[in-house]
């Protein structure tokens, strides 16, 4: 069995996001699988990365325990809304913060390339948007699909990375929002 590991990444626990968490993390529960969950808006910690990378900042204990978590996962499950055209100023410092030079990647000395420190792992990114989801391939050419795919967890070694893109949130029925928490709920089941 893979040991999963969520990051539930939206700051409110009152959150169609929180719902589909929990959908996934229940279902993969029941099918057997270890999984663990973080949610971010739980976390103490400053999201700013206050030198950028010319300084060493030492992280504080949740930082530490989910960079532990994401070392032992073998499947990352990361659950966010788009803001902006983006994700969460909360996600993003989560990300600015833990997924580090020498923990996530490793530049080489001699050439433009790097190591992929997180390789051998695979991920399930869920994106919410009120937006619907071609509106966002359209106007901004996938750009926040892209980014978390490939720009972040593809450059750490993640892969495969799959989306599921759930969009018009804002104007969901309920019986669509009941569809969407069972597809997720089935992708918990498989461990997918």
């Amino acid at each position: 069995m893979k040991r999963l590991l969520m990051l539930d990444a939206h700051p409110s626990d009152r959150s169609f996001c929180k719902a589909l968490a929990d959908a996934y993390e229940s279902a993969a529960k029941d099918a057997g699988y270890e999984i663990e969950r973080i949610n971010l808006r739980e976390l103490d910690f400053n999201p700013n990365l206050i030198h950028g990378y010319a300084e060493i900042q030492e992280l504080e204990p949740h930082l530490q325990m989910a960079q532990k978590k994401i070392m032992q996962c073998q499947h990352l499950v990361l659950i966010f809304p788009i803001w902006w055209g983006s994700m969460p100023a909360l996600l993003k410092g989560f990300f600015d913060r833990c997924l580090l030079p020498g923990y996530a990647f490793k530049y080489h000395e001699k050439d433009p390339f790097w190591d992929k420190l997180l390789k051998g792992r695979s991920a399930r990114v869920i994106i919410t948007s009120d937006a619907p989801v071609f509106y966002n391939w359209l106007m901004y050419l996938g750009a926040p699909y892209v980014t978390i795919k490939k720009t972040i967890l593809g450059f750490c070694g993640f892969k495969p990375v799959k989306l599921l893109s759930i969009g018009s949130v804002k104007t969901l029925s309920a019986s669509k929002r009941e569809g969407w928490l069972t597809k997720v709920s089935a992708l918990g089941r498989s461990g997918e």
